[in-house]
């Protein structure tokens, strides 16, 4: 059965507002709305592993994360320009993303891949910006694996939500290359555990919101079903607190081993509050329910308290 969204969800349009503004002003807004900009704090990431390996007050720490930071929004931006001109005719008969600025038509398709050229070459050059080539090629691939996952990959499953993960991961890849950080294998552990659990909610949530309808608008649903993803994102769940504390535990420094392997705790607690979130069907992206839910932020915090402290 189809869970019904209210009502302030589905049928009011994000852009309504701006009706009666001119045409320039809301094909700016409709720019804006498709380069996603309450998707970019995902791209905090990047300051993981410097963060991780105390490296961000180095002359090249704290400012090149930024830079990372920011060709990763522009890269990610792009990404959404090419994927929204490709889902356009799916997402007209989506209940929300049919407000999507260029399946509504307030965008015009071939001024979303000229943005996004744009938006590519932008993100290329902040690697030579800093001088960090590395950066570049993290980005590349990002670019690479996104634009395969958009126009080919996401119809198989598992497979597609692998590439998902992907994208968090390489974010955190590159802040590690921007900040001169070679981060650790349980460090790369937990970030693509932690990034698989979110892929995996990101499908549950939209199966039980949907339901029947989850196959017509994205067909690689048809794979999948509510309890093995919400026994998948379980599992991982645990994997993911278990190379935590792997990781806290390689610490060389008693106090920060000691430390970090306390911040384990709240680290546990905002997974359980977040298993409960995905739990109760929802049309809020899954991104929502990790950076605006008020007890996973009281979790979030006292994690990178406990983090900071052990630093």
């Amino acid at each position: 059965m189809t869970t019904q969204l209210p009502e302030t969800e589905v049928t009011r349009p994000p852009t309504a507002r701006l009706a009666r503004y001119p045409a320039p002003l809301r094909w700016a807004a409709a720019v804006v709305q498709t380069s996603r900009p309450r998707q970019w704090p995902k791209n905090l990431l990047v300051f993981a592993a410097p963060l991780a390996g105390a490296t961000l007050g180095r002359s090249d720490g704290l400012a090149y994360a930024f830079v990372a930071a920011a060709a990763f929004i522009a890269a990610s931006s792009a990404v959404y320009f090419v994927n929204d001109v490709v889902d356009a005719d799916r997402d007209r008969s989506h209940p929300y993303k049919r407000y999507r600025a260029i399946a509504s038509g307030e965008l015009p398709k071939a001024h979303a891949l000229a943005l996004a050229a744009v938006c590519v070459v932008a993100a290329e050059a902040a690697g030579f910006l800093i001088g960090e080539p590395k950066l570049t090629l993290v980005i590349c691939a990002y670019l690479i694996f996104s634009f395969l996952y958009t126009l080919l990959l996401k119809h198989v499953p598992i497979v597609e939500m692998m590439f998902v993960a992907s994208g968090f991961m390489l974010r955190a890849l590159g802040g590690a290359a921007a900040t001169h950080v070679p981060p650790s294998g349980w460090f790369l552990l937990v970030c693509s555990l932690g990034a698989f659990m979110v892929a995996i909610a990101k499908r549950f949530t939209e199966l039980r919101v949907l339901g029947a309808d989850a196959v017509r608008h994205r067909p690689v649903m048809r794979w999948y079903s509510p309890g093995l993803l919400r026994l998948s994102e379980r599992v991982v769940a645990v994997a993911m607190i278990g190379a935590y504390l792997m990781w806290a535990y390689t610490e060389h420094d008693p106090w920060m081993r000691g430390w970090h392997l306390a911040s384990a705790v709240p680290l546990a607690a905002a997974l359980i509050r977040f298993d409960w979130l995905t739990a109760r069907a929802s049309s809020k992206a899954v991104e929502d329910l990790i950076s605006r839910d008020t007890g996973m932020l009281c979790c979030e915090v006292a994690w990178l308290v406990m983090f900071a402290v052990g630093l």
